[in-house]
């Protein structure tokens, strides 16, 4: 299979956000009462929409997780985007993609408007041809609604035989099985060992340097 448009998650596909994410959700964590010093214990939240993992980590409320988000933005918006790092071999894998032809696609759970100031202030932005992310108003949160928006900006959302979609967790990959394409999981993230073949990924790489080898043969 040739794939001409490529989709990336951005979080643990393009970039190690961890600093930032971690320190927003002990932040927002804190307004609840929640004292978490261990950030391995919140890397969960890198990757999934944020107020049902609120909700599934902390036994929070519908109502209390829409505050944390609140709380967790406040912080994000300011200091936790750029606590965060373009991943060792990133910038040159996308060039050599845009060489090759490839359209190129962000399809993120985060809210659009920071993808947007993260991939503009990292210099990684202009090999993209559109970047869909999550809606601020949580709206166009689940990945299949973001993979669905990026194809319609794309004017893929017939065809979907040349269309793959990257990404580091099982919400990739289960949003790209929703939206009938072919997944590529990743294990540069935070997944634990098994995640992405459990959900599904038609094909599995663990490195930058694997999945560079592996879009520019497909």
């Amino acid at each position: 299979m040739i794939y001409t448009h490529l989709l990336f998650d951005l979080d643990g596909t393009l970039t190690d956000p961890r600093e930032g994410i971690t320190k927003s959700v002990q932040y927002a964590l804190r307004h609840f009462g929640i004292d978490e010093p261990d950030p391995d214990k919140l890397t969960a939240f890198i990757g999934p929409p944020l107020i049902p993992s609120f909700m599934e980590f902390y036994g929070l409320s519908h109502e209390e997780a829409v505050r944390a988000l609140a709380f967790y933005r406040e912080r994000f918006s300011t200091v936790g985007l750029f606590e965060n790092r373009v991943l060792d071999g990133i910038p040159e894998m996308l060039e050599k993609l845009k060489a090759k032809g490839k359209l190129l696609a962000v399809a993120s759970s985060k809210p659009e408007e920071y993808v947007l100031r993260i991939l503009d202030h990292f210099k990684i932005l202009e090999p993209f041809d559109t970047v869909s992310g999550a809606s601020m108003d949580e709206k166009r949160v689940e990945k299949k609604d973001v993979i669905e928006d990026a194809l319609v900006r794309l004017g893929a959302s017939n065809d979907r035989s040349g269309i793959l979609m990257i990404g580091d967790r099982k919400h990739d990959i289960v949003g790209a099985r929703a939206c009938g394409l072919d997944s590529l999981g990743i294990y540069t993230g935070f997944a634990p060992v098994g995640e992405l073949e459990d959900a599904g990924a038609s094909y599995v790489v663990r490195t930058v340097e694997e999945m560079t080898a592996f879009l520019l043969a497909h």
